[in-house]
């Protein structure tokens, strides 16, 4: 195994230091240093390299994330594929933009607590235990709530989202390859990321849900592309007539449930106050219906005629 040390990236860097230059002077100079694939499996202090912006160290060994907090300029960071499973020490890193920590072996997403400038996380495939999911740390959500615009997530064994939904200014959502489920988690998600403008959630359970994708245009005007496939303006339109349609149908039928039920409670209240009773006459033949109320007020008067009584 090797370690990544001053004298190794002195020796490997690209560029050549002028020969009436130091060692220090050299490495402060250096913005970039690229030790991918080198079987580099410690970080060891890399303070002198005062202008460090870039640092590849992906497809290699390493177990901790250790040695970084002087290298303050630092912008953009590759870790993937190692043996990472804990985020930490990189809370110096006020100027870090990209952080890409994809196929290690991590299962909480946490320790980014004061990176501010953050704008790309991407943690897909981390490498768990069978059955177990990548969660996520409240107070790392709520640091990264006003820098994050990029977030991949994908392979990482996710049912649910709704934690992401304090990432106001989220504008790319990569979640493919996971676990979600319910059509309506997601429309909540995408009520409160208001910029969110790229979605992509191939290879869920929830894209085959009867009106997946029809549901998610129509809660959401900002996004544009929703699991790799452009939404066209003619296409929201057209769903957002057919939905006014429908409610206008919803109403319509609800107003006229209501003016029957109206009607009928009127019907009711009629037949209730009068006591309408069929009364039969022997000469005739026929049914005739009067109010049982007037009869009784007629036989109190004693005004009832032989046809009356009977």
């Amino acid at each position: 195994m090797v370690r990544l040390t001053l004298d190794l990236i002195a020796k490997k860097s690209n560029l050549k230091p002028r020969k009436e230059e130091t060692t220090l002077q050299y490495l402060k100079k250096i913005t970039h240093i690229n030790f991918s694939a080198k079987n580099i499996d410690a970080i060891e202090d890399l303070s002198l390299c005062k202008n460090l912006s870039v640092l590849y160290l992906y497809d290699n060994c390493i177990s901790q994330i250790t040695n970084l907090n002087y290298a303050t300029n630092l912008t953009h960071l590759y870790l993937q594929n190692n043996c990472i499973s804990c985020i930490e020490n990189l809370g110096s890193l006020k100027k870090l933009e990209k952080l890409y920590l994809g196929g290690n072996y991590i299962a909480v997403i946490e320790g980014l607590e004061g990176l501010e400038g953050l704008r790309e996380l991407h943690v897909e495939s981390q490498r768990l235990p069978l059955g177990e999911k990548l969660l996520f740390d409240p107070r790392t959500l709520h640091s990264l709530a006003k820098s994050l615009s990029i977030l991949n997530i994908s392979n990482n064994n996710i049912d649910d989202v709704r934690d992401l939904e304090i990432l106001e200014n989220l504008n790319q959502l990569i979640a493919v390859d996971n676990q979600l489920l319910h059509v309506k988690d997601l429309e909540c998600l995408l009520n409160k990321l208001m910029k969110l403008w790229k979605m992509d959630l191939n290879r869920n359970p929830v894209c085959l849900k009867p009106k997946y994708r029809d549901r998610l245009i129509l809660v959401s005007k900002s996004l544009e592309f929703l699991d790799g496939k452009e939404i066209k303006n003619m296409e929201r339109q057209f769903l957002m007539n057919w939905k006014a349609s429908k409610d206008a149908k919803k109403i319509s039928k609800k107003r006229n449930s209501k003016n029957e039920d109206i009607s009928n409670s009127h019907i009711s209240n009629f037949e209730t106050m009068h006591h309408i009773v069929p009364v039969y006459y022997p000469q005739v033949g026929k049914p005739k219906l009067v109010f049982f109320s007037d009869t009784q007020r007629c036989l109190a008067n004693g005004n009832a005629s032989p046809e009356s009584s009977q």
